[in-house]
């Protein structure tokens, strides 16, 4: 099955619908997941379709061994996959070079809101109209996403269309926690904010998933429970290293990764 998607240029969140973007090189598979090579986006979509559509947003540095290792499991599941190459190298594994230079080129995109409060990222748009174009194509009870770090709050924005039903956050740190403003913020701009808050009113539930001594994290789970109420879910794992960050990935626990894919399917098959 074909599925379009949108393309988005490195200076804007475009939401044009296109076919797969031209590349001037060839494509590369990793695992069950095709690449294309030399486009801002790679994406695949995952076959024979069974239930719905799940958005996987990786973290910084990129697309790693750990989060195709995840982004498998929740093809095994049973979902449609499509898995966004925003910055980075498709399974390129994690090194110090390699995240300073990934963190870069988030800090200097417009595509992120990085450090503005009460903005709700660019990216986030490019990524609604996908998810509408998935859930066009592939059908289902609606779609599901999940983003980690400086994407892990994406799937809140993307909560502002109704086909947005399962959405997850893990370790969501943007905009970065540097003071206390930025944070408490949702990475959400006040009319979006209002939006989500609605929606949550009215039953959307939300994952989200954290170390409690993640420092990126910042307090975004108390603006959490304060926006969505009774219809936030959370996932708090006590810290046993400094550097504990990525639940579902690079410090991956087991149960966390079962609770998320449990979520996929009461919401979605």
């Amino acid at each position: 099955m074909a599925v379009t998607t949108p393309t988005m240029s490195r200076s804007s969140a475009s939401t044009t619908a296109t076919s797969r973007p031209s590349c001037s090189r060839a494509a590369t598979s990793i695992g069950s997941f095709d690449f294309v090579a030399g486009c801002d986006i790679a994406y695949h979509i995952t076959e024979p379709v069974l239930f719905a559509a799940v958005v996987v947003v990786h973290e910084i540095p990129g697309i790693t061994p750990a989060v195709l290792r995840f982004a498998e499991e929740v093809v095994s599941a049973g979902f449609t996959v499509a898995m966004p190459n925003l910055v980075g190298t498709p399974g390129r594994g994690v090194s110090g070079k390699y995240l300073a230079s990934s963190m870069l080129k988030v800090c200097i995109s417009r595509e992120f809101t990085t450090l503005a409060t009460n903005q709700t990222s660019p990216v986030i748009a490019w990524l609604r109209a996908l998810a509408r174009k998935l859930h066009a194509e592939v059908g289902g009870k609606g779609v599901g996403a999940v983003g980690m770090c400086f994407s892990g709050g994406f799937a809140l924005g993307m909560m502002v269309d109704d086909i947005m039903v399962a959405p997850v956050l893990s370790q969501p740190s943007l905009p970065f926690a540097i003071g206390g403003k930025r944070a408490v913020d949702l990475n959400l701009s006040p009319d979006d904010a209002a939006v989500v808050a609605q929606r949550a009113a009215d039953g959307c539930q939300v994952l989200g998933l954290r170390f409690t001594g993640d420092k990126l994290v910042g307090d975004r789970f108390s603006s959490l429970r304060s926006l969505l109420g009774d219809a936030f879910i959370a996932i708090e794992l006590p810290s046993q290293n400094s550097n504990d960050h990525s639940v579902l990935t690079e410090q991956r626990d087991e149960e966390s990764v079962r609770r998320v894919l449990a979520f996929f399917a009461e919401k979605l098959k």
